[in-house]
This record gives structure tokens, C-alpha cells and sequence, in this order.
């Protein structure tokens, strides 16, 4: 199992390769607001663990194992803020929140979420129905100060 970092870099170089056709160290840099340096660092390790394949000069591509990984890594995170979503979680807040989170669930809560996100989307009512439950609560901690 890759670590969290591990984790980070795979689902950002996932990203990149599926938008642009490719990552470079400079991309994952910047996106991950981290040297160049360290970027080639857990490249390497990436290589070692046969999640990439690296070339010194020459660049990286993601392995089938990479490419796996990495694209359930993507949906984990577009499934969180989805839920985040459903559940009234502000916009500002959403993205934060999910790299808060994504690395501490287990693949069966990431699973149970995914079937709470199932559930809303089904039903578009439900959602009106939790914003229902969600202002009245809101209005009762308001009168209870």
C-alpha cells in the first residue's frame, strides 16, 4: 500500500498524465507546492515500488499498477467532495476538508460514503429534504444561545 504521500503524488501525476498527456517534476512541483527536488525523490520511490517507471533525464510513466491506483485515488477524492457537498459543507471549505480526511478512511467507509452519495443522488428530493433538516437544526442552536 502506497503511503499518504505516496498517495498524493500518484493522484496528482494521475491528473496531470490524464489532462495533459503527461507530468513533469516541474507540474507536480508546483501543484503540490513542494521542491523539484523532493518530487524526484518520491519519483524514485515510486519506481522502486513499481508504481512508475523512471529514467533519470528521461522522465516517468505510470504503470498499470500506477495507473490502478491512481485513478481509484482520483475517484476517492471526487467522492468526498461530492459528500461534502451533499452533506452542506461550504465550497471555500470543501477541498481542505477532503485532503483532511482522504488518507485516514478505510476503502470501506470510502465504500459506505459512496453508497450515502448513491442514495442522495438517486433522489434529488432527499437532498431538499436534509437542507430542510439542516436549516431547522440551524434555527433551533440559534434560539437555544
Amino acid at each position: 500500500m502506497p503511503t499518504p504521500s505516496m498517495e498524493d503524488y500518484l493522484e496528482r501525476i494521475y491528473l496531470l498524465i490524464e489532462d495533459k498527456g503527461y507530468a513533469r517534476v516541474s507540474d507536480i512541483a508546483e501543484a503540490l507546492e513542494v521542491h523539484p527536488s523532493s518530487v524526484t525523490k518520491m519519483v524514485q520511490k515510486l519506481d522502486q515500488t513499481e508504481y512508475v517507471i523512471y529514467e533519470k533525464y528521461r522522465g516517468f510513466v505510470l504503470t498499470p499498477k500506477g495507473k490502478k491506483v491512481g485513478k481509484r485515488l482520483v475517484f476517492r477524492h471526487d467522492l468526498l467532495e461530492e459528500f461534502m457537498r451533499i452533506i452542506g459543507v461550504s465550497n471555500e471549505n470543501i477541498y481542505e476538508d477532503v485532503e483532511g480526511i482522504e488518507h485516514h478512511l478505510s476503502w470501506d467507509a470510502i465504500d459506505r460514503i459512496g453508497d450515502v452519495v448513491q442514495f442522495f443522488e438517486e433522489d434529488k428530493t432527499r437532498i431538499d429534504l436534509l437542507r430542510q433538516v439542516q436549516k431547522k437544526n440551524e434555527a433551533l442552536n440559534e434560539q437555544n444561545k
